[in-house]
């Protein structure tokens, strides 16, 4: 046997032990809530190489429509295949029920639960037709700045060979599309209808009546034998939904600012660190369930400074669903406590304000004290040396640089020699680019006279365009901080940067919007005309002369 093919050889056993031994199942459901009568989509992803035993499920469902589809993909030099299994599951009673754990291969599936509500006895005002549409919203009243749930279900009685869906943007409003559609099965007046639902997050922007446009359908179906035979065509459909009017309620009077319009809102501890101690780093992860809302919405999750220990952020997992058919979504974040000192510290609760949109009154949900006695001490006396861990950020009010935090304790003179060897390579670079000068601009001579030259600012202005037609107002505020140099902090740093006061006039429209009950469409009007050619910040103070030769000096 030659050499190649027992390297060949030896590298399919590995990629295959690493398969084996990053063996992954994971299972889902496209929807937790449905009707009687109804089908529900289970997913089942896994790399065990098996397919999932169903027979536990027979009890309670009707199993149909299997499908699967296979992945393979090569990343850091090992192969990975993963494979989707989805099976229709129609629930024999209502109630709550189990799907219990399954078997895939030599894993298992984690249970689910799937909340199963009586059959409705009343039928969409279309049922009958061979397709027509339904849409609906989760509140008939919501106030400005509310995050509504709002659903569009295109019905089927025949099989769609294609097909459009589309649901018009109302004015006065923001509509984005949440998610993937979702398809299932219903039978109404002893017909089934293949349904397909399409979930989007509508956010009024005034108060007063909101006209939704009616979404509309144009598609063909699959003809049948007595189409063919009578000449009728392929089965052209059409379908268009009423126009519905929402009532928006302006902002209370007794509001509390930040303005956040909620059904509810849970805080919890997800873990807490048994005891602490001096310059151990221990694990705090907090979260957030928010009934009405998604994740541009909400406010950072953040813990006030503690005396005595220094804080580190993760970044926020938000994970947004549709319960009830309005929009919820859980925030998680890890916080990295690490002791300066002994003794006792104390962390006081989290707290966020809120507006109870079915009770019409201002809500606080905070989080208990937490207490520790702190052990142990440095070992001189002094503060102990801290790192942040990967990918985290220090929230607390630590004085010292970055720099100086990281310089000190046992491995210090590694660090400077480390920064040593770093200016060195710094200044190789620096020289060596400056041999190579006259090359760079001979290059740069040959470019097309028209080429930009700050790509990445062209990038931020498309991005701010796309958020002014499509996004909240949270993620305009976000698209004009990114359109700086360097990214400003909030809104307030933005304007206190810009030299036009037409600018600086938009920002103050979009502020009123956002957070005072002012018209949102006229500040999204006052924007693009603004901001139609980009930002025009203030002259800046003149940088002092370099004492190293330009990268690409002049001509």
């Amino acid at each position: 046997m030659s050499r190649a093919l027992i390297r060949t050889t030896l590298l399919l056993l590995l990629a295959l032990t690493s398969l084996v031994a990053n063996a992954q199942t994971r299972a889902w459901l496209d929807r937790d809530r449905i009707a009687l009568g109804e089908t529900v989509t289970l997913n089942i992803e896994t790399d065990a190489g098996a397919s999932p035993d169903y027979d536990p499920l027979r009890a309670q469902f009707e199993i149909s429509g299997h499908s699967s589809s296979r992945r393979v993909e090569l990343s850091n030099g090992e192969v990975s295949s993963r494979t989707l299994y989805a099976v229709a599951l129609r629930p024999q009673r209502d109630g709550v029920l189990t799907i219990p754990a399954l078997h895939v291969g030599n894993a298992r599936t984690q249970p689910l639960s799937l909340v199963v509500t009586p059959a409705s006895a009343v039928a969409p005002a279309r049922a009958g037709d061979d397709v027509f549409i339904e849409s609906e919203a989760d509140d008939q009243d919501p106030y400005v700045q509310q995050a509504v749930g709002w659903v569009v279900r295109l019905y089927s009685a025949v099989p769609l060979v294609s097909g459009e869906l589309d649901q018009p943007a109302p004015e006065g409003a923001t509509l984005r599309q949440v998610g993937d559609d979702a398809q299932y099965s219903r039978e109404i007046d002893g017909r089934r209808y293949t349904v397909i639902e399409r979930r989007y997050l509508l956010i009024p922007e005034r108060s007063g009546e909101l006209t939704i446009p009616g979404a509309t359908f144009e598609g063909r179906g699959a003809a049948g034998f007595f189409d063919d035979f009578l000449g009728r065509g392929g089965g052209a459909l059409q379908a268009r939904a009423a126009p519905r009017v929402l009532e928006v309620r302006p902002v209370p009077s007794n509001a509390t600012q930040p303005w956040l319009p909620l059904h509810d809102l849970q805080l919890r501890y997800q873990s807490t660190p048994q005891d602490l101690r001096v310059g151990q780093a221990a694990t705090l992860t907090i979260e957030a369930v928010a009934d009405g809302t998604g994740a541009a919405q909400m406010p950072e999750l953040t813990l006030p400074p503690i005396d005595g220990v220094q804080v580190f952020a993760e970044p926020v997992q938000a994970d947004e669903r549709f319960v009830d058919g309005r929009p919820r979504v859980t925030l998680t974040r890890q916080f990295s406590l690490v002791p300066t000192r002994g003794g006792e510290v104390a962390l006081p609760g989290l707290q966020l304000d809120w507006w109870d949109v079915r009770a019409g009154k201002a809500r606080t949900s905070r989080l208990p004290t937490l207490e520790w006695q702190v052990a142990g001490v440095a070992a001189d006396g002094s503060p102990p040396a801290i790192t942040a861990p990967a990918g985290a950020t220090a929230v607390d009010g630590t004085t010292g640089s970055p720099l100086q935090r990281a310089v000190q304790g046992p491995s210090r003179g590694w660090v400077l020699a480390t920064l040593l060897f770093a200016g060195l390579w710094l200044l190789t670079l620096l020289w060596g680019l400056h041999r190579s000068a006259p090359t760079a601009k001979a290059v740069g001579a040959a470019a097309p006279p028209g080429l930009p030259r700050r790509a990445a600012g062209m990038t931020d202005l498309a991005a701010f365009k796309r958020a002014l037609d499509t996004g909240d107002f949270g993620e305009v505020a976000d698209a004009l901080c990114a359109l700086a140099r360097p990214p400003a902090t909030d809104l307030d740093d933005v304007r206190a940067r810009l030299a036009d006061p037409v600018q600086r006039d938009a920002i103050d429209a979009l502020q009123r919007a956002r957070w005072g009950g002012g018209d949102g469409v006229a500040a999204r009007g006052l924007l693009r005309g603004a901001f139609a050619d980009g930002p025009r910040w203030q002259a800046g103070p003149k940088k002092a002369a370099s004492p190293l030769p330009p990268l690409y000096p002049d001509a």
